[in-house]
């Protein structure tokens, strides 16, 4: 089933990559779910916007995702030092969106007929964020859950399960650039249903590690606060001054 015209997404551009532009992104994709259109989802920060320059096949990925959110704070930083600002403030919907909430907001938003798998994380991890989720939401319909680290048959046993259950949406968190991959890799296991790359969001919901306090996300300092939890990740957080030097520079289109 083909998308309403007006449900087509505007397709704005940050250093060449997608970014959609939405003021209903869950509407937007409870209707794929409810027309089980086959969907990927990417949530696009400042990191992955770097890792894309220097990865091509990661850069075709993001370019053929159905859905490109703005997840960070890089990508708001990004439109002001292109000049456009004045649109950021007029249109709400291109101020970040954390892949987090957005996945969030739509669990809470799905009916009991509409299946899950969570895929990804440590066992202990994901195990923990599927029980807080089926006490959060007791009409939620978390059909499959399966952590990361499965390999030989009980890895063939997960994929044998995704395409007998045949989930409406799966959650894949196993970090940049690998969730992309394997997403890429297994679509075709579940070809109607909406795929989102989620990181750490299992370590969230887990309650294993703490989001960074409102004020701090407010004030666009979420990073500062992940370092702060992970101090090993310091070199990946040095993608963020080479975007916005990369940003300043990047043609304006």
């Amino acid at each position: 089933m083909a998308v309403a015209e007006s449900e087509k997404l505007k397709t704005l551009s940050v250093m060449g990559l997608p970014v959609h532009q939405s003021e209903d992104y869950v509407g937007w994709l409870r209707r794929r779910v409810e027309q089980r259109q086959g969907t990927h989802v990417v949530t696009l920060n400042a990191e992955m916007c770097m890792q894309a320059q220097q990865d091509p096949q990661l850069r075709q990925f993001i370019e053929k995702a159905d859905l490109v959110a703005p997840d960070g704070s890089g990508i708001e930083l990004y439109f002001r030092l292109q000049g456009r600002s004045a649109i950021a403030a007029a249109v709400p919907s291109i101020r970040r969106y954390p892949g987090i909430e957005l996945a969030a907001d739509l669990l809470e938003s799905l009916d009991p007929n509409q299946k899950v798998a969570f895929y990804g994380g440590k066992p202990e991890v994901v195990t923990a964020a599927a029980e807080r989720w089926r006490a959060r939401s007791p009409q939620l319909n978390l059909a499959i859950v399966q952590h990361g680290y499965a390999k030989g048959p009980a890895l063939d046993q997960f994929l044998t399960d995704l395409k007998q259950v045949q989930p409406d949406l799966i959650f894949v968190g196993l970090g940049v650039p690998r969730q992309e991959f394997w997403i890429a890799e297994h679509r075709h296991l579940c070809p109607q249903a909406v795929w989102i790359g989620v990181g750490g969001s299992y370590d969230i919901w887990s309650g294993m590690k703490a989001r960074a306090p409102q004020w701090m996300r407010s004030a666009h300092l979420e990073w500062l606060y992940r370092l702060y939890q992970e101090p090993w990740r310091w070199r990946r957080m040095l993608a963020l001054p080479q975007f916005a030097w990369s940003a300043l520079w990047y043609p304006s289109r």
